[in-house]
């Protein structure tokens, strides 16, 4: 890919930048003299942070061998200080995560049709051209050292490094979300999060959320069938979820949906069968990511979009801005643009898989918003959320940094790790518009893309909801075997729940399908009387309770020493 290597920025897996790039960087002054030859140290010895060779690296500094110590080291005051703050705040969604590096190679079509009719976006643009990506995958609301064969949607992002900046395709694997709407997003969480009191996840919780938001049907159809457990995550899809919109050269616009299909195929666990993962090993979809990539087994998915209107669509039963639903493949066909290729473990996971930040805002030209409510909510958090874990500078770290020149008037902040000015810029100038030398506004090549809006500024849901329509169709689409364990899995969250939560859950079955909710009440009827086991694990209270129990039934006694 042609890319601007006039640059002090360092994409996904350079080193720091250093001198002078198209950024100065933040050094003290005088020159660097390497005695290092002279001193027997070479590029293996320790130091501190400043340089110092550490000598001893083993013992702190005490009034003979048995203490006290001092304090006035150096040395340990640096290394131990810097222990105490190695970790930032987790996300609080996204926390469990593990990440690649690869390359996107476009098609340079979108399906049959050149892709300059949608789209004006670079990267698509040539066949065979390559864009280098990260990705992260993740899981959703559990904790950073939670297994990862918990029920939980897995997050599926991935930063394109492209030559007119980064290009960030935040979403899940599943192709649908439980809200439409920004506003209750918190609430959502709060639900799936443990209990404030108890610190612990209950199927009550997040059913009593779900039961009083029936546009989550829809999602509840995948995440409690084996759908919500992906296998590993070479094997699962990937999915922008949102609406998005293409902007071609002439500033027309159509509405977009994003498609991973891993070439690897689709494979997902039951319960039961993640149960018994889950024992052995609770990091396993990290380490099959690692290890395949390291054996050269590199996973592969195609991006595929699919295209209509902008526009309304009073046609359909649904609206084509809502989350909660997939456009239909006979009528919205999957269209190839390209193919992506992870071939690179991360060198450090902290400075690339967690300090990696994504954010919905975060396009290029030719890619554009669609109205989506919940997408424009989505673009303000991501972007805040990682200036307040990782640093108001967080897109100086090489993992976050486009791979070409930056050139802006933004300045200092925590970590300012160099400045974004540009050769020969004047740099006592840092606004625009200047005429002694400052940074001047990018010539505009295209038009915008400008929709035309009337109405009324209102607070209320969209007109058509249709919540149970495609999820009763997505019941009938599983397998037996997937009907049945989400089945299992519901009624294991739901028997121990209050009664108001679970026969609402009921109702709300049956009018998805009527022999949704006629299997699900009996299952709750038959766990309820001691008749059958009562079904998934990971929400059940009854098998949590049996578990604390058998941790001290089956325990061995020790003597105190």
């Amino acid at each position: 890919m042609a890319q601007d290597q006039n640059t002090g920025q360092n994409g996904a897996n350079g080193a720091a930048p250093s001198g002078n790039g198209t950024g100065t960087a933040v050094t003290g002054a005088g020159s660097s003299v390497d005695q290092r030859t002279a001193d027997g140290e070479n590029g293996q010895t320790l130091t501190t942070r400043q340089g110092h060779p550490l000598t001893n690296n083993q013992n702190l500094r005490t009034v003979g061998s048995r203490g006290p110590a001092t304090l006035e080291q150096y040395a340990f005051l640096e290394k131990i200080s810097h222990f105490d703050r190695e970790r930032v705040p987790e996300r609080v969604v996204h926390a469990r995560g593990a990440g690649a590096h690869g390359v996107f190679e476009a098609y340079g079509k979108v399906g049959n049709e050149p892709i300059e009719k949608y789209t004006r976006a670079k990267l698509f643009n040539t066949a065979g051209k390559e864009t280098p990506v990260f990705v992260r995958f993740s899981t959703v609301g559990h904790g950073g050292h939670s297994p990862e064969t918990l029920r939980d949607p897995r997050g599926f992002a991935v930063k394109f490094y492209t030559e007119d900046g980064n290009w960030d395709l935040v979403g899940n694997n599943l192709k649908v979300f439980f809200i439409r709407d920004a506003m209750k997003f918190p609430d959502l969480i709060h639900s799936q999060k443990p209990d404030p009191v108890t610190n612990r996840q209950s199927g009550e919780r997040i059913f009593d959320f779900i039961c009083n938001t029936p546009e989550a049907m829809h999602m509840v159809s995948f995440l409690f069938s084996p759908w919500g457990i992906p296998a590993n995550y070479r094997q699962m899809q990937g999915s922008g979820v949102n609406t998005y919109k293409w902007v071609n050269a002439a500033g027309e616009a159509v509405l977009v949906k994003y498609h991973w299909e891993p070439l690897q195929g689709i494979k997902n666990l039951t319960a039961s069968e993640a149960e018994t993962i889950q024992g052995k090993n609770f990091n396993h979809a990290t380490q099959d990511l690692f290890d395949n990539i390291k054996a050269g087994n590199f996973p592969q998915w195609e991006l595929c979009v699919q295209i209509m209107s902008d526009g309304e669509h009073p046609e359909l039963d649904f609206d084509p801005l809502d989350d909660t639903k997939i456009w239909p493949e006979d009528q919205f066909p999957f269209l190839p643009v390209g193919k992506m290729t992870l071939n690179k473990n991360p060198e450090n996971y902290f400075a690339e898989v967690e300090q990696v930040a994504f954010g919905t805002g975060v396009l290029v030209d030719g890619l554009d918003f669609s109205d989506d409510k919940m997408l424009q909510g989505r673009t303000f958090s991501y972007s805040d959320t990682q200036r307040y874990r990782v640093g108001t500078n967080y897109l100086q770290l090489p993992i976050n940094a486009p791979k070409k020149h930056v050139a802006t008037n933004q300045r200092d902040g925590q970590m300012a790790y160099h400045v974004d000015t540009a050769p020969g810029q004047n740099n006592h100038i840092n606004y625009e518009p200047s005429s002694l030398n400052g940074l001047k506004e990018a010539p505009r090549s295209a038009p915008d893309h400008t929709p035309e809006y009337t109405g009324r500024l209102i607070r209320q849901t969209i007109d058509r909801q249709n919540n149970f329509k495609q999820a009763g169709e997505r019941y009938r689409l599983h397998e037996d075997w997937e009907r049945d364990d989400l089945i299992n899995n519901m009624v294991g969250a739901l028997a121990d729940a209050d009664h108001k939560v679970s026969d609402k859950m009921v109702e709300l079955c049956t009018n998805c399908d009527p022999d949704w909710g006629n299997r699900l009440a009996e299952g709750l009827k038959a766990a309820r009387a001691g008749k059958t086991a009562e079904g998934g694990n990971q929400y059940n209270e009854g098998k949590a309770a049996a578990a604390v129990e058998q941790a001290e039934a089956t325990a061995h006694n020790a003597q105190p020493y």
